[in-house]
């Protein structure tokens, strides 16, 4: 039976004790309100935010930066709004709808509404083109309500930071455990295939609690060159003399997730080309980590594109910058691509500032196209005492293994 009730009957928008605390949070990006739509959890953020069940009818609540919120939604669904503790009033038809909108806006000249200019946080981009013209026709213009999401729905979960170490923990551990498999394999001359390696680390990953959101590459240097490989087949097989990557990822139940690559070489001592594009994307990474240590020292405020461009810098002067295809990181949440802050000066530009409470990857990458894939990434959750890596003990050189 389908249930209309909210799926979180205390969400923290719905309690009253802390709208002082949301309306100061919108004055600050200078709107005069925060309007939630959603239809049928076309915005899965304000769906979520609002503690929402079930729901078939347009809806709208406004947190305006003065006085109480007010609800418009359909006159037939009382019971998944049953947790709203302020007015409300109702519409049937769609005339009754486009009448009450404007004396719902009246007063205001701008609302946070889920949308991106030109959607360039696609993230953020959830509300229907219509609707902003239902807003705009009133006179009230919708701005982003990105730095909002990223403070309310983005920002990690009481727990979260405990859940997503652990993860971090099994996460590592695994990937370093695939690559002694690998080593032992090709020592012997019964190399396993990329994959194989990639069930082994999705069972391993789900005998240490890692359960949720799980997934894993495992490609061999020339192979990861296409960034998000899938291998036809069983793939290449893992020979002495290779280098390969392993991209893996998951979370405990209700955790957040962890997300990081490793690189190692299988056999003897690798090539000179292999640890130039590697040390390369090594301090292309670290690079991107004092820049956020170093603005939280500084106590200035930070965005993701910057941290994306101080790496990107980096690999230009190396060199490698027009292989270096794809952003630097993406926010990590309740989701494993999550919808706070991306770290991009590249497929976006990403302005959100960085607040406290959310975390993201830093993963940059050289891609050369049949030559060679190389990536190494850490998460990041930035928390009152500054930025915090995972795994704590990052990886610094090219692992080397041999199988003996």
């Amino acid at each position: 039976m389908t249930s209309f009730a909210p799926t979180d009957p205390s969400p923290e928008l719905l309690d009253p004790d802390r709208l002082a605390a949301l309306q100061a949070r919108i004055a600050e990006i200078g709107a005069d309100g925060w309007l939630l739509y959603d239809f049928r959890d076309q915005n899965p953020l304000a769906h979520q935010l609002l503690g929402l069940g079930k729901t078939t009818r347009r809806a709208f609540a406004l947190f305006p930066v003065e006085g109480e919120p007010v609800l418009l939604r359909h006159a037939i669904e009382a019971s998944s709004w049953h947790a709203w503790p302020w007015a409300s009033r109702t519409y049937a038809g769609w005339k009754e709808l486009e009448t009450e909108l404007p004396h719902l806006l009246e007063g205001l000249d701008t609302v946070a509404m889920e949308v991106s200019p030109k959607s360039a946080v696609p993230t953020v981009d959830r509300v229907p083109s219509g609707i902003v013209e239902l807003v705009r026709a009133t006179g009230v213009t919708p701005v982003t309500s990105g730095d909002l999401v990223s403070q309310y729905y983005a920002r990690w979960h009481e727990g979260g930071l405990e859940a997503h170490r652990r993860a971090a923990t099994v996460v590592r551990d695994v990937a370093h455990g695939a690559f002694q498999r690998a080593a032992q394999h090709a020592a012997v001359g019964d190399p396993v295939s990329e994959v194989a390696l990639m069930q082994w680390i999705e069972h391993a990953l789900e005998r240490g609690g890692v359960t949720e959101q799980v997934g894993c590459i495992a490609a061999l240097g020339r192979t990861a060159s296409d960034p998000h490989y899938h291998p036809r087949g069983e793939g290449e097989q893992i020979e002495s003399g290779s280098l390969v990557l392993i991209d893996l990822w998951g979370t405990e139940p209700g955790g957040i997730p962890a997300d990081q690559t490793w690189m190692a070489w299988i056999g003897d001592a690798p090539d000179d080309r292999t640890i130039e594009v590697w040390t390369a994307v090594r301090d292309a990474r670290d690079r991107a980590l004092e820049l956020l240590m170093a603005r939280y020292a500084e106590g200035e405020e930070i965005r993701g594109w910057e941290v994306d461009r101080a790496a990107r810098d980096l690999l230009d002067e190396r060199g490698f910058g027009e292989w270096f295809v794809h952003r630097l990181g993406h926010s990590m949440d309740r989701e494993l691509h999550g919808s706070g802050p991306n770290l991009d000066d590249l497929e976006t530009r990403d302005e959100r500032r960085i607040l406290p409470g959310v975390g993201f990857s830093i993963e940059p990458g050289v891609y050369i196209p049949g030559e060679i894939g190389v990536r190494s990434e850490v998460n990041v959750y930035w928390g009152p005492d500054g930025p915090e890596g995972t795994p704590t003990e990052i990886q610094r050189e090219l692992l080397i293994l041999s199988g003996d």
